[in-house]
């Protein structure tokens, strides 16, 4: 009898000693897997902030080297003095702004409004806002430039603004924000209403300080689509100094037009900022926002 015991508390003992080395292995190899998987999709970074520190000679030669002979700073510093390109950053920088404010604020109350507000053709209302993402900016690009040039708006920043907020990107928000307002309870509404909250006191109050996650996400989408937004600056913007990044990028050339690499890589490198601070301060809100967006259809 004694001997079984003495056998299964070392068969205990082996097995709690066991454990952890493979909990400890499989953990190695989650993350060895994790970082091999990665490398495509870092390694494009690393050789962006590479070819920024190298002169154009030393992008072309082959066979291509990750570490930099001789670390030119002063690439970045070219990069202001080849072009007012302080000035085009923050022509990016407050229309991004502008944009993910005016989006987040038209698509809040058009969502609340499909969402919660029964009104004869809501549903038909949405199916045609919808329609609206079926017809790529190409093809709206040469309407809207009629319409911009019609009331005087060429060569400024207000078709930039204008058409991402009532656009396919400002229909996407709605959407997502629809689907958010509709997986709140009718139950909360109706006891704001009891407790005497109007119609839009309830939207302000209560649906609106819920729905975080959601405008989170809004806010992501519409300062990445417009930060990036390249058609419609280039066909409504033809000052240097009314340039947005994207164009500001394709203008860093010789006079043959050919790509001064090591320019354009170092502009790039500070353009991807904005997109880096935006992914990891609110990360974790967008994710949650499309787990949401499918809890009611």
């Amino acid at each position: 009898m004694s001997t079984l015991v003495f056998s299964k508390s070392n068969r205990k003992d082996a097995a709690m000693t066991d454990v952890p080395w493979k909990r400890y292995l499989n953990r190695v190899l989650w993350y060895a897997t994790l970082l091999g998987v990665s490398v495509p999709f870092v390694f494009p970074f690393i050789w962006m902030v590479s070819g920024s520190l190298k002169s154009q000679s030393e992008i072309t030669a082959f066979p291509p080297t990750i570490i930099p002979e001789t670390f030119r700073w002063e690439n970045y510093v070219e990069i202001f003095q080849y072009q007012p390109f302080a000035q085009q950053y923050f022509n990016s920088l407050y229309i991004a702004v502008v944009v993910t404010i005016s989006i987040m604020f038209v698509a809040s109350l058009a969502g609340y409004a499909f969402a919660k507000i029964k009104f004869k053709g809501a549903n038909l209302v949405f199916l045609l806002l919808l329609s609206g993402l079926m017809m790529p900016e190409e093809v709206t690009i040469i309407p809207n430039f009629f319409a911009m040039s019609t009331l005087n708006l060429m060569n400024s920043h207000v078709p930039l603004i204008l058409l991402p907020v009532f656009g396919s990107q400002g229909i996407i928000a709605t959407f997502l924000m629809r689907q958010f307002f509709m997986s709140i309870p009718n139950e909360v509404e109706e006891a704001g209403i009891m407790d005497g909250l109007s119609r839009f006191g309830v939207f302000w109050r209560i649906a609106l300080p819920l729905s975080g996650p959601a405008l989170a996400a809004v806010a992501i989408l519409s300062f990445l689509h417009s930060w990036n937004l390249l058609l419609e600056p280039l066909v409504f913007v033809s000052d240097l100094d009314k340039f947005t990044v994207p164009l500001a990028l394709n203008n860093f050339s010789d006079a043959y037009g050919l790509p001064l690499w090591h320019l354009q890589m170092a502009a790039t490198s500070l353009a991807v900022i904005p997109v880096l601070l935006i992914y990891v301060i609110a990360q974790r809100h967008i994710v949650q926002s499309f787990a949401m967006t499918g809890v009611k259809g």
